[in-house]
């Protein structure tokens, strides 16, 4: 089922302003709030207000609107989560006029996603994720064609190995929180227009852990993680170009309070090639040869980094003609095939000619018919310059 217009479901204009659109979203919370209509209409209400939030979770934000009046919903559902569009909205900002306090919403976020904002889900036991690393590695234009194997070392938070990430001393654990008796949370009762609201807060003596540590390691201070630099083992694929970002799920930072580890994300930099270059799967090099060759044509080697491969140059080839070696360039990532190798003829005018060199080119040069013909003694400039110093002495002349 399509989606609504978000600016439809909060009868707002398309250049409505913020101020505009939180009067709007407020007005219909309070509207559908599920503990404001009657029981039998309760879902009704719940599924309007997950749609209004959703719709004023995206328009109150300027990045989430402004791809949102570019690309529609699609711009939104490639990008956010419906829960993590929730977690945007202040709801503090909107109600607590009303003296409702930051977890006026938070049982209606509880019945979308089964947990409610700030308080662990019973499954996490208040864990959480570790960080992502990036690591920007530079390898050879071989390596980067046919593969390789690296072992670099990341400097990242990993468990602490002489407590094995307790964080207390060894010899001693962890004791439960006396404030929270071990639950890692604390429960709060307050009245409110809309009824006795019942929230639940993590436990700000343990954090939401349900322990406390009287007694800390003294490498990772009651932390549980140090930074050390860990040895990691990455294959690179053939056919990988610059830019390429290759994800090693799991070898990032490890989690706190046994949280799932993060994502190590290493970045390729190829290092530029002294003969060739890449452009996209296709290998791209200079070869040069002399007037002869490219007069008469010739068989010659050219540079592949498969090795050597033989190139026929027709008669007559002028410079900077392309050839072109098929299946000589980079493999493909997909794994079907391989680019090609283009080759540029560069024609090499010699800048010294012996005198055997010279007779012949003043013999082929008279094979060749001309407007002008070619004097001995120096040619054109030759020529001009006698007839400028002719034109000096007859004007100097008394």
């Amino acid at each position: 089922m399509a989606k609504r217009d978000y600016y439809e479901i909060l009868g707002v204009d398309r250049n409505a302003t913020k101020e505009e659109i939180k009067r709007a979203y407020r007005k219909l919370a309070m509207q559908y709030h599920p503990d404001r209509v009657p029981p039998e209409k309760k879902r009704e209400a719940e599924e309007k207000f997950k749609e209004i939030s959703e719709a004023y979770g995206v328009l109150s934000d300027d990045e989430k609107r402004k791809q949102y009046d570019m690309w529609g919903h699609a711009g939104i559902d490639s990008r956010y989560t419906q829960e993590e569009i929730f977690k945007t909205i202040n709801f503090e900002d909107i109600f607590g006029d009303l003296g409702f306090g930051p977890s006026f919403f938070d049982r209606i976020f509880e019945t979308f996603f089964g947990y409610r904002p700030g308080v662990a889900r019973e499954t996490e036991t208040y864990a959480k994720r570790g960080a992502d690393i990036r690591y920007d590695l530079e390898i050879e234009l071989e390596e980067a064609i046919y593969g390789t194997t690296k072992e670099i070392k990341v400097p990242l938070l990993t468990t602490c190995d002489k407590c094995g990430g307790s964080g207390s001393k060894p010899g001693t654990h962890p004791k439960s929180c006396p404030v929270c008796g071990g639950s890692g949370s604390v429960t709060h009762t307050q009245r409110t227009p809309l009824g006795t609201l019942t929230t639940i807060t993590p436990c700000r003596r343990c954090n939401g852990s349900g322990t406390v540590i009287e007694s800390p390691c003294t490498k990772c201070r009651g932390v549980g993680r140090v930074r050390e630099k860990k040895r990691v083992s990455i294959r690179i694929p053939p056919g990988v170009d610059d830019g390429t970002h290759l994800r090693l799920a799991g070898k990032g930072e490890i989690g706190e309070r046994g949280g799932p580890p993060g994502d190590l994300y290493v970045v390729i930099h190829v290092k530029p090639h002294k003969i060739f270059e890449r452009r996209g799967d296709d290998l791209y090099c200079e070869v040069a040869i002399n007037v002869a060759q490219a007069a008469l044509g010739d068989e010659i080697e050219v540079p592949t980094l498969r090795g050597k491969a033989r190139l026929r140059i027709p008669p007559g080839t002028q410079s900077h003609t392309i050839f072109r070696l098929r299946g000589q360039g980079v493999p493909k990532l997909e794994g079907h095939g391989s680019g090609d190798q283009l080759v540029r003829i560069i024609v090499k005018i010699p800048e010294k000619l012996t005198a055997v060199q010279k007779k012949l080119f003043e013999q082929l040069y008279e094979t060749f018919s001309h407007k002008t013909p070619r004097t001995k003694k120096g040619g054109f400039w030759s020529r001009a310059s006698q007839n400028l110093r002719q034109t000096l002495q007859i004007n100097n002349h008394p």
